[in-house]
């Protein structure tokens, strides 16, 4: 007979809602370190999304995520002439606000030139841009579908195909357009500042200049050698592909990443009190009963057996619920959860060994509990 399983049906009630009490703790535990690998991963995502070898931004800056860069459009032509280098392709960057379906969407719009470096690299839904102007892909958290049309600047363009994970540092969401009409969204002013500046002898237009070209190499070229031939160039600067990803989580995510840390080592140090807590007072609600116990003539192991699996039950069964849960609701976050095999498994570890400590304190007080407690009134 194993006395853990008896006693938990002799109190079936509780234990469960222990249980679940203790999952929902747990749900948020892994809730935090699905946003901190999330908060990363997103960073990340618009860097990777170009697969591109070598960045090439405004000397003196680190752009174009840590750092505004402006270059010339056609620096992309005297990249792409460099020897080593098989495709470039330049890319802009920014955010705007839209209206779409009565709300206001935040949107990172990515210009990219089709054919080119700089856009997606799969396409979930529908296809790619087919047409020079007024066509956008979408990624799927903007919550626009195939067919949809939205109003970016004075124009509208409709969602010829959708992406995933697609999105800027902040958790917004992106969508990618040609780099023409990229460069109409940043250089076209409002036809007011247009006749002002009209009036002032201007053209009525900014200067076109994108964030940054980016560009992939032919296999065997030194990307040392490029990024240094680049940074000769007095206006221009260049940053390897591993360089950006440092330099963004560096300085972009950096401090969000270390709170969001720091809070889910607190989280983790509160679990393990709690767990402490309950196993502990789960012991000590059954000290009479172990007293009769150890009166009857049973040996310390089976009293040691009856509190450490309970509490490994305990503790495998709230991380299973944890788990359960938030596989079901980590899709409705606002920010992107990320949960990856490894994290379940250092999760559990470390919650299998806090139950074994806590399991220590109530062993510790089992044992010294005299069997003449069990006589008692």
């Amino acid at each position: 007979m194993n006395l853990a399983i008896k006693d938990i049906r002799h109190g079936l009630f509780r234990f469960v809602l222990t249980c679940f009490g203790l999952g929902l703790l747990m749900t948020v535990v892994l809730a935090m370190i699905g946003i901190y690998n999330g908060l990363v991963a997103d960073a990340l995502a618009v860097v990777k999304a170009p697969a591109a070898d070598i960045w090439v931004v405004e000397a003196g800056t680190q752009g174009p995520f840590a750092e505004a860069s402006s270059i010339p459009a056609d620096t992309r032509d005297a990249v792409a002439r460099m020897p080593g280098v098989a495709e470039a392709g330049a890319i802009t960057y920014q955010t705007i606000e839209a209206a779409h379906a009565g709300q206001t969407l935040r949107l990172y719009v990515i210009g990219f030139e089709p054919g080119r470096p700089g856009g997606p690299q799969r396409i979930a839904e529908g296809r790619g841009l087919g047409t020079s102007h007024f066509e956008l892909l979408a990624d799927r958290k903007t919550g626009l579908v195939l067919g949809d049309t939205i109003r970016l600047g004075r124009n509208r363009f409709s969602v010829a195909g959708l992406v995933e994970d697609a999105m800027n540092s902040v958790g917004d969401p992106a969508v990618y357009v040609t780099l023409a009409d990229a460069l109409t969204l940043q250089t076209a002013l409002d036809p007011a500042a247009a006749r002002v500046q009209v009036a002032r002898g201007d053209q009525g237009i900014r200067p076109a200049t994108v964030a940054a070209v980016i560009a992939r190499l032919e296999p065997g070229a030194d990307v040392a050698l490029l990024t240094a031939t680049v940074r000769q160039w007095k206006h221009l600067a260049a940053l390897s592909q591993t360089e950006q990803e440092d330099l963004l989580l560096a300085s972009v995510v950096d401090r969000a990443r270390r709170q969001i840390g720091l809070f889910l080592g607190i989280l983790l140090s509160v679990s393990a009190v709690v767990i402490a807590l309950i196993i502990y007072t789960m012991t000590m609600e059954k000290l009479k009963q172990i007293a009769t116990l150890k009166l009857i003539g049973a040996p310390d192991r089976t009293i040691v057996a009856l509190i450490v699996q309970q509490a490994m039950l305990l503790g495998a069964s709230g991380l299973g619920i944890g788990l359960a849960l938030i596989l079901l609701v980590k899709d409705n976050f606002p920010r992107r959860v990320v949960l990856e095999p490894f994290n379940a498994l250092v999760l559990t570890g470390i919650i299998l060994v806090v139950c074994l400590v806590a399991s220590g304190l109530g062993v510790r007080a089992a044992l010294k509990v005299d069997p003449a407690t069990a006589l008692g009134g």
